[in-house]
């Protein structure tokens, strides 16, 4: 099954307070979706600590499919997001590579 990247940059007014009110039902949303996502955290800013986005490695059987399932994600819904880029990946090298 294809591999897609979803690289989720936060809006840079009001992006982090919408997101710490939606981080618990964004968490729950993406635990729900169980072997569906291969790896996901939050991008962080230079001083390591800072939230600025999300990154999700997800299998879906399109490139339509990926953009719905990242339409779900409660961030998205709330307005998190200032910047969504969706990419087919092919796994090449690291720990998890699909057989």
């Amino acid at each position: 099954m294809p591999l897609f990247c979803f690289h989720c940059l936060d809006k840079k007014d009001g992006g982090a307070a919408l997101r710490a009110r939606t981080r618990p039902a964004h968490l729950e949303w993406a635990v729900s979706l169980g072997d569906t996502v291969r790896m996901a955290g939050p991008l962080l800013a230079e001083d390591g600590e800072t939230m600025i986005g999300s990154v999700f490695l997800v299998t879906a059987d399109s490139l339509a499919a990926a953009r719905a399932l990242s339409a779900q994600d409660p961030y998205t819904q709330a307005g998190v997001f200032g910047e969504v880029s969706i990419h087919e990946v092919r796994w090449s090298i690291g720990e998890g590579k699909p057989a």
